[in-house]
């Protein structure tokens, strides 16, 4: 499989874990969940961390960065599809930004002159 769909599958995965942990938090805390959201929210931001460890990138400090730009993209989509505030113009265009950011870093020739 090409490096930028095992990257896009394996980022994406670790962004909803991410936002799945931190939205457990959010709703005990502003929505008045029940305390027992954080079990699962801890689960999720654990498999998060695992997840990025499969970064195809041999620096964490590059598989962090180009995992922004995912995480930006389905946070978005998450609040769509989880809390309905669709996207505007501006979500969109600030996305297609940071994901074309996000492709440089994956495929820049690095190291190389």
């Amino acid at each position: 499989m090409p490096v930028i769909l095992t990257s896009g599958l394996l980022y994406s995965l670790a962004a909803c874990a991410e936002i799945a942990g931190c939205f457990s938090v959010w709703a005990w805390l502003r929505l008045g969940k029940t305390p027992l959201w954080l079990i699962p929210g801890s689960l999720c931001l654990g498999l998060f961390a695992v997840l990025l460890t499969f970064s195809p990138s041999d620096h964490a400090g590059r598989a962090y960065a180009l995992y922004g730009g995912i995480y930006i993209v389905i946070s978005l989509i998450w609040g769509w599809a989880v809390e309905g505030m669709a996207p505007d113009r501006w979500d969109m265009a600030g996305a297609a930004l940071c994901l074309a950011g996000a492709m440089l870093i994956l495929l820049g020739p690095h190291g190389k002159t």
